[in-house]
Protein backbone atom coordinates (compact mmCIF):
# COMPACT_ATOMS: atom_id res chain seq x y z
CA UNK A 1 0.00 0.00 0.00
CA UNK A 2 2.10 3.31 -1.38
CA UNK A 3 1.02 6.80 -0.07
CA UNK A 4 0.52 9.64 -2.01
CA UNK A 5 3.08 12.14 -0.64
CA UNK A 6 2.40 14.84 -3.19
CA UNK A 7 -0.89 16.05 -2.90
CA UNK A 8 -2.18 19.15 -4.71
CA UNK A 9 -4.49 21.55 -3.01
CA UNK A 10 -6.42 22.76 -6.10
CA UNK A 11 -6.10 26.75 -6.46
CA UNK A 12 -9.89 27.51 -5.45
CA UNK A 13 -9.27 25.15 -1.88
CA UNK A 14 -6.03 27.61 -1.35
CA UNK A 15 -8.14 30.89 -1.66
CA UNK A 16 -11.13 29.89 -0.12
CA UNK A 17 -9.09 28.57 2.77
CA UNK A 18 -7.41 32.06 2.97
CA UNK A 19 -11.15 33.41 2.68
CA UNK A 20 -12.08 31.42 6.03
CA UNK A 21 -9.44 32.49 7.89
CA UNK A 22 -9.54 36.45 7.19
CA UNK A 23 -13.35 36.04 7.63
CA UNK A 24 -12.69 34.67 11.03
CA UNK A 25 -10.33 36.77 11.98
CA UNK A 26 -12.44 39.48 11.14
CA UNK A 27 -15.04 38.21 13.64
CA UNK A 28 -12.45 37.77 16.38
CA UNK A 29 -11.01 41.83 15.82
CA UNK A 30 -15.01 42.78 15.20
CA UNK A 31 -15.47 41.30 18.92
CA UNK A 32 -12.24 43.09 20.14
CA UNK A 33 -13.30 46.57 18.61
CA UNK A 34 -17.36 45.98 20.11
CA UNK A 35 -15.66 45.02 23.71
CA UNK A 36 -13.62 48.19 23.31
CA UNK A 37 -16.73 50.30 22.51
CA UNK A 38 -18.48 48.87 25.53
CA UNK A 39 -15.52 49.60 27.44
CA UNK A 40 -15.18 53.18 26.41
CA UNK A 41 -19.18 53.87 26.86
CA UNK A 42 -18.54 53.05 30.49
CA UNK A 43 -15.25 55.62 31.03
CA UNK A 44 -15.31 58.41 27.96
CA UNK A 45 -13.07 60.68 29.85
CA UNK A 46 -10.55 57.92 30.35
CA UNK A 47 -10.67 56.63 26.80
CA UNK A 48 -10.73 60.39 25.50
CA UNK A 49 -7.80 61.41 27.29
CA UNK A 50 -5.78 58.49 26.63
CA UNK A 51 -6.76 58.57 22.76
CA UNK A 52 -5.54 62.33 23.30
CA UNK A 53 -2.14 61.62 24.03
CA UNK A 54 -1.84 59.09 20.89
CA UNK A 55 0.13 60.18 17.88
CA UNK A 56 -2.42 61.05 15.14
CA UNK A 57 -0.44 61.79 12.58
CA UNK A 58 1.85 58.55 13.43
CA UNK A 59 -1.39 57.09 12.87
CA UNK A 60 -2.17 58.69 10.00
CA UNK A 61 1.31 58.12 8.01
CA UNK A 62 0.61 54.49 9.24
CA UNK A 63 -2.68 54.36 7.37
CA UNK A 64 -0.71 55.86 4.07
CA UNK A 65 2.24 53.68 4.53
CA UNK A 66 -0.37 50.25 4.64
CA UNK A 67 -2.51 51.42 1.81
CA UNK A 68 -0.24 52.22 -0.60
CA UNK A 69 2.00 49.12 -0.32
CA UNK A 70 -1.97 47.24 -0.68
CA UNK A 71 -2.02 49.40 -3.81
CA UNK A 72 1.62 48.36 -5.21
CA UNK A 73 0.53 44.76 -4.00
CA UNK A 74 -2.16 44.80 -7.06
CA UNK A 75 -0.12 45.96 -9.13
CA UNK A 76 1.95 43.06 -7.98
CA UNK A 77 -0.72 40.59 -9.03
CA UNK A 78 -1.48 42.46 -12.46
CA UNK A 79 2.14 42.17 -13.27
CA UNK A 80 2.01 38.43 -12.64
CA UNK A 81 -1.31 38.39 -14.34
CA UNK A 82 0.13 39.80 -17.53
CA UNK A 83 3.18 37.19 -17.05
CA UNK A 84 5.48 40.21 -16.44
CA UNK A 85 7.51 38.44 -13.80
CA UNK A 86 10.62 41.05 -13.30
CA UNK A 87 8.18 43.92 -13.29
CA UNK A 88 6.11 41.89 -10.21
CA UNK A 89 9.23 40.75 -8.24
CA UNK A 90 10.35 44.54 -7.98
CA UNK A 91 6.69 45.59 -7.07
CA UNK A 92 6.90 42.62 -4.36
CA UNK A 93 10.21 44.10 -3.12
CA UNK A 94 8.58 47.54 -2.79
CA UNK A 95 5.47 46.19 -1.33
CA UNK A 96 7.28 44.73 1.44
CA UNK A 97 10.02 47.96 1.57
CA UNK A 98 7.06 50.40 2.27
CA UNK A 99 5.00 47.75 4.79
CA UNK A 100 8.10 47.99 6.48
CA UNK A 101 7.84 51.25 7.26
CA UNK A 102 4.93 50.45 9.28
CA UNK A 103 6.68 48.29 11.46
CA UNK A 104 9.22 50.80 12.20
CA UNK A 105 6.47 53.51 12.91
CA UNK A 106 5.39 50.97 15.27
CA UNK A 107 8.59 50.33 17.12
CA UNK A 108 9.09 53.87 17.57
CA UNK A 109 5.31 55.16 19.08
CA UNK A 110 5.35 51.79 21.51
CA UNK A 111 9.14 52.63 22.41
CA UNK A 112 7.40 55.86 23.24
CA UNK A 113 5.13 54.83 25.04
CA UNK A 114 7.29 53.14 27.28
CA UNK A 115 9.42 55.38 27.96
CA UNK A 116 6.70 57.16 29.55
CA UNK A 117 5.43 54.61 31.56
CA UNK A 118 2.30 53.86 29.58
CA UNK A 119 1.60 50.05 29.52
CA UNK A 120 -1.91 47.59 29.39
CA UNK A 121 -1.72 48.39 33.29
CA UNK A 122 -2.01 51.88 32.79
CA UNK A 123 -6.13 51.91 31.97
CA UNK A 124 -8.37 49.78 29.70
CA UNK A 125 -7.84 52.22 26.99
CA UNK A 126 -4.15 51.28 27.02
CA UNK A 127 -5.24 47.64 27.25
CA UNK A 128 -7.08 47.95 24.33
CA UNK A 129 -3.94 50.02 22.77
CA UNK A 130 -1.61 47.26 22.99
CA UNK A 131 -3.96 44.12 22.83
CA UNK A 132 -5.38 45.44 19.58
CA UNK A 133 -2.36 47.26 17.72
CA UNK A 134 -0.18 44.16 18.93
CA UNK A 135 -2.26 41.07 17.23
CA UNK A 136 -2.53 44.09 14.43
CA UNK A 137 1.47 43.44 14.44
CA UNK A 138 1.46 39.61 14.67
CA UNK A 139 -0.62 39.70 11.65
CA UNK A 140 1.65 42.59 10.12
CA UNK A 141 4.31 39.93 10.78
CA UNK A 142 2.42 37.13 9.26
CA UNK A 143 2.15 39.37 6.22
CA UNK A 144 6.16 40.25 5.73
CA UNK A 145 6.61 36.65 6.18
CA UNK A 146 3.99 36.02 3.64
CA UNK A 147 5.84 38.58 1.03
CA UNK A 148 9.21 37.39 1.63
CA UNK A 149 7.93 33.77 0.13
CA UNK A 150 6.81 35.58 -2.49
CA UNK A 151 9.73 37.72 -3.42
CA UNK A 152 11.68 34.28 -3.14
CA UNK A 153 8.97 32.02 -5.75
CA UNK A 154 9.74 35.53 -7.49
CA UNK A 155 13.12 35.39 -7.74
CA UNK A 156 13.53 31.52 -8.11
CA UNK A 157 10.60 30.18 -9.88
CA UNK A 158 8.69 33.41 -11.07
CA UNK A 159 6.85 31.02 -13.99
CA UNK A 160 5.56 28.65 -12.04
CA UNK A 161 1.98 27.25 -11.29
CA UNK A 162 2.36 27.76 -7.40
CA UNK A 163 3.63 31.33 -7.81
CA UNK A 164 0.72 32.33 -9.69
CA UNK A 165 -1.47 30.20 -6.98
CA UNK A 166 -0.40 31.64 -3.88
CA UNK A 167 -0.07 35.42 -5.12
CA UNK A 168 -3.90 36.21 -4.99
CA UNK A 169 -4.70 34.83 -1.40
CA UNK A 170 -1.34 36.23 -0.04
CA UNK A 171 -2.63 40.02 -1.38
CA UNK A 172 -6.37 39.05 0.02
CA UNK A 173 -4.60 38.34 3.29
CA UNK A 174 -2.29 41.80 2.99
CA UNK A 175 -5.46 43.58 2.51
CA UNK A 176 -7.34 42.60 5.44
CA UNK A 177 -4.29 43.65 7.62
CA UNK A 178 -4.67 47.52 5.76
CA UNK A 179 -8.72 46.88 6.49
CA UNK A 180 -7.85 46.48 10.08
CA UNK A 181 -5.29 48.86 10.37
CA UNK A 182 -8.08 51.56 9.00
CA UNK A 183 -10.41 50.50 11.79
CA UNK A 184 -7.66 50.21 14.76
CA UNK A 185 -6.80 53.84 13.62
CA UNK A 186 -10.18 55.11 13.70
CA UNK A 187 -11.16 53.50 16.95
CA UNK A 188 -8.19 54.55 19.19
CA UNK A 189 -6.42 57.39 16.96
CA UNK A 190 -9.55 59.82 15.72
CA UNK A 191 -12.82 59.32 17.57
CA UNK A 192 -13.44 61.59 20.32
Amino acid sequence: MGTDTNIQIPPERKASGILVFVIADIIVFGLLFAGFMDERAKAPVIFNQSAASLDSNLGMWNTVILVTSGFVMVMAVNAVHYKQYLRARWLLIATLSIGLLFGVNKVIEYHAKIDAGVTMLTNDFYMFYYALTGAHCLHFLGGVAALFYLIYLATTKPDSEHFREVIGPTAFYWHMVDLLWIFIYLLLYLLK
